[in-house]
């Protein structure tokens, strides 16, 4: 089944709400970065929730931004994101293991920790980007995004995301949905919203019973009415190149440069949002430092 996000509105107006399947791009992103559970899982659910985020406050070719720092032993996350649904992600320590919570659930909170900030810088391609910063919650990602949305946007929400992990360290399942109050919302209708999202199983437990992303925002919102404005294949997608590295090639000193074709004769540049490498023979340096 392919990942995709759809985008609807439900009882004319009262709130946005915003569902994804994120499976495949996890997995991708599991395998670029050799990660182990629970540093999948943080990572995981930072891409799925930027997705949506990206998905309700971006527009045209305008990208986001999101670094999270809890403290805690995955160290820093970084996730970009674009209103056209791709992603691309890392994380400082991809080697995390924790022994599960009850329920058998990954200790993300832990893995990420709570001890920090999460900031997250538009790029709405006027100039200087914006930097909204909050401090974390929990480290569980959703909550984290929740707060953001509520204090930096300042609009009332409701962020979900799970991953699930196999034994084998594959991704088996991954999504979330994001829900924002409007403005005609009626006090009775939020209540019964927060009633339903204390009873829903987790997205991860919906996705293994083979819901779809549509299924998933029908469940939570019982008989309301669900009007589905978009769907949107989304993917991990990085877009680095031997060329951008080789920008970058060219701030350095050209002593750097130098050093680089007299001992090592050559270079090699890893992206560290995907982990492609990029090979600079010695004949590539000299041409670097001809453009500088």
């Amino acid at each position: 089944m392919n990942d995709y996000l759809i985008k609807s509105i439900i009882n004319d107006g009262m709130f946005r709400a915003y569902a994804v399947r994120s499976t495949n791009l996890v997995q991708e992103a599991q395998q670029r970065h050799d990660s182990w559970s629970a540093a999948t899982a943080a990572l995981g659910r930072s891409l799925t929730a930027t997705l949506l985020l990206s998905s309700s406050v971006l527009k045209g070719d305008e990208k986001l931004t999101v670094k999270i720092n809890g403290g805690g032993p995955t160290g820093t996350i970084v996730v970009d994101g674009n209103a056209k649904g791709t992603v691309k992600g890392y994380l400082q320590h991809s080697h995390v293991s924790l022994p599960l919570k009850e329920y058998h659930h990954i200790d993300v909170g832990q893995a990420v920790g709570n001890n920090g900030v999460m900031a997250v810088t538009k790029d709405m391609g006027l100039g200087d980007p914006f930097t909204g910063q909050v401090g974390l919650v929990s480290g569980e990602i959703g909550d984290d995004f929740t707060y953001y949305l509520a204090q930096s946007e300042q609009i009332p929400s409701a962020v979900g995301v799970s991953v699930f992990v196999n034994p084998d360290e594959t991704v088996g399942v991954a999504g979330g949905f994001l829900i924002q109050v409007m403005p005609d919302a009626t006090d009775d209708a939020i209540d019964r919203l927060q009633k339903r999202l204390k009873e829903i199983p987790l997205v991860s437990e919906m996705l293994r019973n083979g819901k779809t992303p549509e299924e998933i925002l029908n469940d939570i919102f019982n008989d309301d009415e669900v009007k589905i404005l978009d769907r949107m294949d989304v993917k991990f997608e990085c877009d680095c190149s031997k060329e951008r590295f080789a920008k970058s090639l060219i701030a350095l000193p050209t002593s750097d440069i130098e050093e680089m074709i007299t001992e090592d004769h050559g270079a090699e540049a890893v992206c560290r949002f995907c982990g492609n490498k990029y090979e600079f023979s010695e004949e590539d340096l000299r041409e670097i430092i001809n453009e500088k």
